[in-house]
């Protein structure tokens, strides 16, 4: 199937104890340069991160104004992060509807809250209130999308789950109910296969289109997300470092991106990859090490590996 590319185009990242990974700043012109070349003349996507909370006003986005790379071809897909101890929803409901009135000349999609299924480094799942701010911020995004007549889609994401009852999927599915999957836009997906769980190479391949099919069939099923409902996948990477060679980064980029191609059954019609560079490429710890590039945006092979799958499957 045809894909639409995305790329978030930082470097920063979290840590195990989640604290954010610090790094060289960011260099918005080399950024561009990066992206005109990987792309070209095919549509695009800039993820973009920016955190929502009452409590600590002021939360730092991800990369900073990622809608200075959204020109041309490209477009943004804005996560809003839910990071609000509390449980009062009317300013993370303003919130919504302000960045989507913001951002609507060139915003292809919004993400409500990120990876609320997940409690730790990355994910919204440790705050309260996350899955009443999904359902009711999936419901005020599609309504001011509608208010304003824009071209929009509105979805959210997770990570994966194993357990035998789906109890996220079932929870969430059972309080949103249709009203809440009718709005869905699309669902995503987080994954980084042989990140935090050693996978044998030789069975890499069939790993990912297992993981893949899992998530579509039990994780949405037992959701009641129908099959018509887009599945993106929303971050995907492979760091380098110690035992991780930067030609095996590239090998791993392939593989996954012609698994997501090929599984036109499964409806997947994205693929965002994270991250364009490092954050610090002097640092011996995955997490500082997902990029395409190196912190002074020197490419590794599997920029190269990506450009080429962009100009052969892109939509």
């Amino acid at each position: 199937m045809p894909l639409l590319f995305g790329l978030y185009p930082g470097g920063l990242s979290e840590t195990a104890d989640g604290s954010v990974t610090p790094g060289a700043a960011d260099d918005p012109d080399r950024i561009l340069a990066a992206f005109d070349e990987l792309h070209g003349d095919r549509p695009f996507l800039v993820r973009g991160y920016l955190h929502y909370s009452d409590a600590t006003p002021g939360m730092p986005q991800a990369p900073p104004d990622p809608e200075q790379y959204a020109t041309g071809r490209r477009r943004l897909d804005l996560v809003l992060c839910f990071r609000e101890p509390g449980d009062d929803l009317a300013g993370w409901l303003r919130f919504v509807r302000e960045q989507i009135r913001r951002h609507a000349p060139i915003l292809a999609k919004v993400q409500i809250t990120e990876e609320p299924d997940n409690a730790g480094p990355g994910g919204d799942g440790g705050f309260p209130a996350v899955r009443r701010a999904l359902i009711e911020g999936v419901l005020a995004a599609r309504d001011e999308v509608a208010r304003l007549g824009v071209d929009v889609l509105v979805g959210c994401n997770a990570t994966l789950a194993f357990d035998p009852g789906q109890a996220y999927w079932t929870g969430l599915g059972r309080a949103g109910g249709d009203e809440f999957r009718n709005a869905l836009g699309y669902v995503g997906l987080d994954f980084f296969p042989d990140v935090f769980r050693p996978i044998p190479p030789e069975e890499f391949a069939g790993t990912v289109a297992g993981v893949l099919r899992h998530f579509r069939q039990e994780s949405l099923g037992a959701g009641g997300v129908p099959a018509s409902v887009p599945l993106h996948i929303t971050e995907h990477g492979w760091p380098t470092g110690a035992g991780r060679s930067p030609e095996r980064q590239a090998e791993v980029l392939e593989t996954v991106v012609r698994a997501v191609a090929g599984a036109g059954d499964l409806g997947i019609d994205t693929y965002e990859h994270f991250a364009l560079r490092d954050a610090d490429s002097s640092v011996d710890d995955p997490m500082f090490r997902f990029g395409l590039m190196t912190t002074d945006y020197r490419p590794r092979p599997a920029f190269t590996t990506y450009r080429r799958l962009i100009a052969e499957l892109s939509s």
